[in-house]
């Protein structure tokens, strides 16, 4: 998907939803410097250009996103509201 459709759906969620979303996918993948860092080139300073890169990646990855499909859908969040 192009960047002007990614903004089209991602414009729709709340700061709410891109949180738990990026949390749901980033708790599935590896913690290290190299997997985190390529998010903060993409939004540097900007939780919410980074939440989206995070979700971003997860779905090309996955097919769809951490709430519905992959191992994210099984991560628990400790706040889920």
């Amino acid at each position: 998907m192009d960047k002007e459709l990614w903004d089209v759906i991602l414009d729709g969620f709340t700061l709410r939803e891109l949180q738990k979303e990026a949390a749901r996918a980033i708790s599935t993948m590896k913690a290290d410097n190299n997997s985190i860092h390529k998010f903060n080139i993409q939004a540097h300073h900007n939780s919410q250009l980074w939440y989206r890169a995070v979700i971003i990646h997860y779905c090309e990855e996955h097919g769809g996103f951490p709430s519905e499909i992959g191992p994210g859908k099984d991560v628990k969040l400790i706040m889920d509201n």
